[in-house]
C-alpha cells in the first residue's frame, strides 16, 4: 500500500470539492461569499472610497476603517458588518489592524485573495446596475401576468 504525503492528500481533497453537495466546505465558502454585505465590503474595500452615484467602484483598493465601512454600508447593522468583517478575516479575504491610539484605530485592508475575488464580484455588482431596468421591468410584466390570471 502506497502512503501519500500530506500536500497530496490536500491535491486530492481539493479535486473532490463539489458545492452541489450539502456539506461540501466549497458550498459553505459560496455561501459566506454570495452574501450582499460581503459583496459592499469587497467593494467598499477594494475601491478609491468614491462612492457616488454610477461610480463602479474603480480606483486602488484601499484600507477602511470601521466607521468609514459603516457609513458607507447604509442599513448594515453594528452586530451584522462586525459578524461579516469577522468572518472574511477568518477566512484570509480582509487583514484587521489596529493601532494604539486613543481611542484604538481599527482599519480592515483587503489580502491579495480577497482582491482576487473583489474583481470577480465587481463584475456582478456592475451586471446588477447595468440591468437593473431590465429586471424591474420583466418583475413588473410578471406580477401584471400573475394578478391577471
Amino acid at each position: 500500500m502506497a502512503t501519500t504525503t500530506a500536500a497530496q492528500q490536500r491535491a486530492q481533497t481539493r479535486a473532490e470539492y463539489d458545492v452541489f453537495l450539502a456539506e461540501c466546505p466549497s458550498r459553505k465558502l459560496l455561501d459566506r461569499i454570495s452574501d450582499k454585505w460581503v459583496t459592499l465590503i469587497l467593494a467598499a474595500l477594494g475601491s478609491d472610497g468614491s462612492h457616488r452615484f454610477g461610480a463602479d467602484c474603480a480606483g486602488e483598493p484601499r484600507p477602511l476603517r470601521y466607521s468609514e465601512l459603516s457609513r458607507l454600508l447604509a442599513g448594515v447593522s453594528q452586530k451584522m458588518l462586525t459578524q461579516t468583517l469577522r468572518a472574511l478575516e477568518r477566512d484570509g479575504l480582509i487583514t484587521r489592524t489596529a493601532t494604539a491610539t486613543v481611542p484604538v484605530t481599527v482599519t480592515y485592508e483587503l489580502t491579495d485573495l480577497g482582491l482576487s475575488l473583489h474583481q470577480m464580484m465587481r463584475g456582478l455588482k456592475g451586471w446588477a446596475q447595468t440591468h437593473m431596468d431590465e429586471v424591474l421591468d420583466n418583475r413588473a410584466a410578471y406580477d401584471t401576468r400573475a394578478t391577471a390570471g
